[in-house]
Order: C-alpha cells, then structure tokens, then sequence
C-alpha cells in the first residue's frame, strides 16, 4: 500500500444545538486502502460522510484532500472525490446512457471525453449491457451500480460510498460488495456500514465509531488477531470456583460442565500462564487451556453498546 495520504481530517466537530453528533473526529485514509466505517444507527457515521465530502460543514476541525483544504477551496478539493449517499442521486426518466453522460459533465470531464468515460465507468461497474435502459427500470441492485459509476466517471482518486448494500437482497448484496472490492485496485475507498460481514469482505481497515467518537481504529488484520478473548479450562480435579476467580486477571469464571470452565479476563490481560502455574501447583488436572480470539462482533459490541439511545436526540436536533 502506498503511504500517500489522500484524505486528513482533524478534530471534525458537528453540533446540533445543544447535541454533538459528532465530537474532535481524526481520519487518515491513504492511497490503496479500503476503509470500514462501522458504527450502529446514529453512532455518526453518515454526518461524518457528509462533512468529509462537503456536503455538511463542520462545526470545528479540518479536512484536506490530497492536500487541498475542503474548506478554504471546496471546488478544487471536490475534484478529488466521488460520492455515493445512502440514497442514489439517480433520475428514473434518464436512461443510464444519459444520466452518466450529465454527470460526467457535473464533474468537469471535457465533453469530448464523456463517452469514453461512461464507456470506462459501466465496464467497471457491471452496465455494459443496460446503458440503453431507463433508470427507474432497473432493480435496486443496478440502480446501486448506477449510483457507484456515477461516483468513479470522472476517476477521482477517492470513492465515498455511505451504506452501499442497503435494500439490496443477497445476491445483490455479493455482486456489489465484489465490486467495491474491485474498485480498490484503482480508488482509495471509505465505506460506511454498520453491517459486519460487509466490512470484513471488503475493507482493509476498520474505524468504530461510537456516541460520535473514534473508539477503534486498526487494520482487518490487527482486529483478527486482537488478542485473547475468552478461555476454556479443563480440570479432572477442579478447586471451588472462588479459587479460579482469584487468580490475578481472571474477571468472570462460569462452569460449562464438570471440570469445564469459561473463563473472561480483564481487559488487556491473558491469565492463562496464571491459570497454568495455579493448577500445577494444586495438582487439579489440567488437560485443556484453550483461547479464543475476539472478534469484530465483540469487540463492536463492548465498545458501541449504549449508542443507540443517542438516535432520537440527533435526529430530532437535524430536523
């Protein structure tokens, strides 16, 4: 991956009234990356979206693309980006032909260049054999195909895409997360979801955001690896549970069956070389130590639980 920064953003605040949507968010997306912005629903995810693309300033903080301040020079900055919002910028009365030729123009390409850049833009995204079709005809799928071609016509170096799959049926769903996949080859991606499976298909980092913060921020390959989760302990003489609970790092310990425990731990600790030396010593047995590691899911889970009750409030402040 290249270390080229093609997005900075610093201490993005959005207020609404007395709400703060979304509080001193940092983003560094780099040429060749695929990020995941996970969160639940009004977590922040699409203010964030709307302030790194311009379409919603901020309250405080900076963005800059490929070095160009999105506030002080928004056009020029634009020029670097393309955008798909959750709800496709698509007219049903165009066909596809039409509408991406209209949005070629939109995004500055030389009128002599449009064909080929629609040409370009449907080959990459699947439309080859539906340029002649009204938009309104297509399914949901295609029109999301629609959405994303509109979003690379003009070949910006940075694709935007604020739930993608959303609506779409499970077929659809593979088809077009292929799709953002295949884009990353050309584009550096920031894909925002709060569907787990979508972000482990596709992306190459993740970024959680909770109650309008940043609270994780690593690579699919980290968060794989992130570490001990749970432990499983066999014992063929088991001491009395409070024994086991006593151990240094060991927070929760419940029995699965006899001699068979499920053991939680405190946070950043591994007690399994404590549980080792402990069953040694009191002669218990030890024939299984096994751990799990944690994933995505848990790890959302831990860090956004509780955000959903911010949905209301913000919702009804943007209103």
């Amino acid at each position: 991956m290249d270390s080229e920064v093609l997005i900075e953003a610093r201490g993005l605040t959005r207020r609404y009234g007395p709400t703060v949507a979304v509080e001193t968010l940092d983003l560094t997306l780099r040429k060749g990356e695929i990020l995941g912005l996970l969160g639940p629903n009004g977590a922040g995810k699409s203010t964030t979206m709307k302030m790194l693309t311009g379409n919603l300033a901020p309250s405080d903080g900076e963005t800059r693309i490929k070095g160009v301040s999105l506030r002080e020079e928004p056009k020029a900055a634009k020029r670097h980006l393309g955008y798909l919002p959750e709800q496709p910028p698509v007219y049903p009365e165009l066909t596809v032909d039409e509408y991406l030729r209209y949005c070629a123009g939109l995004h500055g390409v030389a009128k002599a260049d449009r064909d080929a850049a629609v040409d370009s833009a449907k080959r990459d995204c699947g439309l080859g054999d539906v340029g002649h079709r009204l938009v309104g005809n297509l399914s949901k799928g295609y029109q999301q195909r629609v959405g994303i071609a509109q979003a690379i016509i003009h070949r910006p170096p940075v694709v935007i895409l604020d739930e993608p799959t959303v609506g779409l049926d499970p077929i659809q769903i593979r088809e077009i997360r292929k799709l953002i996949k295949d884009l990353g080859a050309n584009h550096s991606v920031i894909l925002s979801s709060h569907i787990l499976p979508e972000i482990q298909a596709v992306c190459s980092r993740v970024m959680i955001i909770a109650r309008g913060r940043v609270v994780y921020n690593e690579s699919i390959d980290a968060t794989r690896g992130s570490g001990v989760g749970a432990i499983t302990l066999g014992l063929r003489r088991p001491p009395e549970v409070s024994a086991l609970q006593g151990i240094v790092g060991v927070r929760r310990v419940r029995a699965i069956e006899p001699g068979r425990f499920h053991i939680e731990h405190e946070d950043k600790a591994d007690p399994r070389e404590a549980l080792a030396e402990a069953a040694a010593r009191g002669n218990w047995g030890l024939y299984e130590l096994s751990a799990q590691a944690r994933t995505l899911e848990e790890i959302f889970v831990e860090l956004t639980s509780g955000d959903e009750q911010r949905v209301g409030d913000i919702e009804k402040e943007a209103a």
